[in-house]
């Protein structure tokens, strides 16, 4: 189980790298205006926050050997059906739930600074 819940976690660090890079992107694009850079940022990571609740909502229900996890599982390590069904589920779930966890975190500090840069425009 710790190393299904190892690549799990690679997986969705991953997937959140690509979207942070993204975000970022969307932001130093719009750097002449700091207020409208970090609602953008603040948008972008809400929406990637919500995304990822969405994931850990659909795991128990998505077949495990449709899964990125399943395909980066060595053949040899692979558990039998019964019981990777759930596993993978777990671990996809609660990946996805922690990485939420911390992105709305980066959410909630984006749409701070936001505020804060439209208090002192005014």
């Amino acid at each position: 189980m710790e190393l299904i819940r190892a690549i799990a976690h690679e997986t969705v660090l991953r997937a959140c790298g690509f979207g942070s890079l993204a975000i970022f992107c969307v932001m130093v694009g719009m750097s002449f205006n700091a207020r409208a850079a970090f609602q953008a940022g603040g948008f972008l990571t809400t929406m990637m926050t919500l995304i990822l609740i969405y994931k850990a909502w659909e795991a128990p229900a998505k077949n495990h050997r449709r899964t990125e996890l399943w395909l980066y599982l060595p053949k040899e390590q692979r558990p039998p059906d019964g019981y990777a069904q759930w596993a993978v589920a777990t671990a996809m779930r609660e990946t996805c739930l922690t990485f939420a966890r911390w992105t709305s975190l980066a959410a909630i500090a984006m749409w701070v600074l936001a505020l804060l840069f439209s208090l002192l425009d005014q």
